[in-house]
């Protein structure tokens, strides 16, 4: 595994999508954490984990709420309460994943400092950055690595 793993970074390191599929499959407690927007599920998709038997965990790192001018992003104030009831263990692997890996990064440390020893960021996240078009989802992250996902 090429995961990067160092503590003092605040989390038990970055996984690719390759390597975090593998652990998924491995693992049977592990879990992915999709820390995305509702907005973000429904119309970009979420990773499909059917053919390894389970389900991504929806826990939004922030929410779409009005603001003055128009909608902005602000933090999910209930995060951690919500990451608790979805993944009681703390003993669990827990992988969150987002657009790109930003969010999922700030969650994985966060969880770190909840007491989920075993925290990974999934570098790329769904979307990965930008191609040469402005596109995502060509370069890295779960799609573009070829991995399983569904759309509404």
């Amino acid at each position: 595994m090429t995961a990067t793993s160092d503590t003092a970074q605040g989390y038990a390191g970055d996984l690719t999508p390759r390597e975090a599929w593998e652990l998924l499959a491995r693992e049977r407690g592990a879990v992915l954490v999709d820390v995305r927007s509702r907005p973000e599920w429904s119309f970009v998709g979420v990773p499909d984990l059917a053919s390894i038997s389970k389900r991504p965990v929806l826990v939004a790192w922030q929410h779409w709420t009005p603001g003055a001018q128009g909608a902005v992003m602000a933090p999910n104030a209930a995060f951690a309460d919500e990451l608790a009831a979805a993944v009681p263990s703390r003993d669990a692997l827990v992988v969150f994943i987002c657009r790109s890996g930003a969010r999922s990064r700030a969650a994985a440390i966060l969880a770190t400092g909840l007491g989920y020893a075993r925290a990974h960021n999934l570098s790329g996240g769904f979307e990965g950055v930008h191609d040469g078009e402005r596109h995502r989802g060509r370069v890295d992250g779960w799609k573009a690595s070829g991995l399983p996902w569904t759309q509404d």
